[in-house]
């Protein structure tokens, strides 16, 4: 019976394939919304992941101003906050508990010359700590020293597309000069590729030099942007966030209801404030390709209803030669459930397409998940089963009688 069917259907959408492929339109979209977006989260919440785990072992920064999400995901703080002192970075390293060591920093974007080259590079003054706080290390040469710090060394290290943009192949880097302004840097090391964090900072677009260096002999400036810190991984996050505020606000001498002029973030807190903007995106994706099906579905309910109207003959000679009402049901429940699984398995297949290139072309991590593309085709099925059941009933109801009258 299946195959005379399929026959039957397939003869039925080519007789009306302009209307069918219209009918499929709306499902095709709905499936490939809803894959799509399921899919995109997917990838960026791995994406997340994967850089979480790039930031450091049991990493926890302190800012200076509130931290606020872009909606491409990157993260920044507010203004040009200039409260955070070096002395406030060192009472947190010594006065809170489960910290091993900490690294504060001083961040900006300036122009790098070197090689005949000129580039836009992200400056990150700091310590020699910063190493294993953001398991951050030089493959080509070496990372500046605590005591070049103190010197307040004209030295630097290099992230690895800085070094490449300016010496063409990273090696080529170490030894050479850069100049900032006027001032020339040593270059000593060259970072190893390590990709965005979890910020959205690309850290292969570092210039890495000491801290007292770019505050003394660069920005002449006493303030830093924040401090990252190493906890022990038995630390209690609670205990060192009452820790931080206490230092902190009383260093500060904020009053009780000021809000705070500083933040406090770890990975996974900066992943959780993505995951939020990601569920804002998937609901809105979600609530398109509700609609879309919606539409899908109405105009699979119209064409079955045209198409039932056309067919009257064939249903009344069908039911005069001993076709059962049941049987003229299950032939329109198939035919709406087929246009349906067709528009559905194309938006489906569609996704699978698009996001295998993406990701290779993008560079992400490729997420497949089975359960939505097999659930999306079995929606797409039932909806069409659904929007074929009044269409069907009304064929299984024709009267034979009325027919052969006319």
């Amino acid at each position: 019976m299946l195959p005379l069917n399929l026959r039957i259907a397939v003869s039925s959408l080519r007789a009306h394939k302009w209307r069918a492929i219209l009918a499929m339109l709306g499902v095709f979209l709905g499936a490939l919304a809803f894959t799509g977006v399921q899919h995109v989260s997917e990838i960026l919440v791995r994406r997340a992941e994967i850089e979480t785990e790039q930031l450091g072992p049991n990493l926890y920064a302190v800012l200076a101003g509130q931290i606020r999400f872009r909606r491409s995901g990157e993260m920044r703080t507010d203004g040009n906050i200039k409260t955070f002192q070096l002395s406030d970075a060192q009472a947190l390293i010594d006065g809170v508990p489960s910290v091993l060591e900490g690294a504060p920093f001083v961040s900006a974007n300036l122009q790098v010359r070197g090689g005949g080259n000129a580039v836009t590079a992200k400056i990150l003054a700091t310590w020699p700590q910063y190493q294993s706080i953001r398991s951050f290390y030089p493959d080509t040469g070496r990372f500046f020293t605590g005591r070049e710090v103190e010197e307040r060394a004209k030295v630097c290290v290099l992230g690895r597309k800085i070094a490449e943009r300016l010496f063409g192949r990273a090696e080529n880097a170490v030894g050479r000069l850069v100049y900032l302004y006027r001032a020339s840097f040593h270059v000593v090391g060259v970072m190893e590729g390590k990709g965005r964090d979890v910020s959205g900072e690309d850290q292969d677009e570092y210039l890495l030099m000491p801290l007292s260096t770019y505050m003394r002999r660069a920005s002449n400036q006493t303030w830093v942007n924040g401090v990252f810190l190493r906890l022990d991984g038995e630390a209690g996050l609670d205990q060192v966030q009452a820790s931080v505020n206490a230092i902190m606000r009383s260093r500060h001498a904020l009053t009780p209801g000021e809000p705070d002029d500083f933040a406090s973030m770890t990975p996974r807190d900066a992943m959780q404030l993505q995951r939020q903007a990601l569920d804002l995106m998937s609901t809105l994706g979600g609530i398109s390709s509700v609609i879309s099906f919606a539409v899908g579905g109405l105009g699979i309910l119209s064409i079955m209803i045209l198409v039932v109207r056309a067919r009257r003959v064939e249903i009344g000679v069908r039911r005069a030669v001993g076709g059962r009402r049941r049987d003229i049901v299950r032939q329109f429940l198939f035919e709406s459930a087929l246009m349906a699984g067709v528009g559905g398995a194309l938006g489906v297949a569609t996704t699978l397409v698009l996001v295998v290139v993406g990701c290779n072309v993008a560079d992400l991590p490729l997420v497949l998940d089975p359960t939505s593309l097999v659930a999306t085709l079995a929606g797409s099925c039932l909806l069409g089963v659904a929007a074929g059941a009044y269409p069907a009933w009304q064929a299984a109801h024709i009267e034979i009688l009325d027919i052969l009258r006319n």
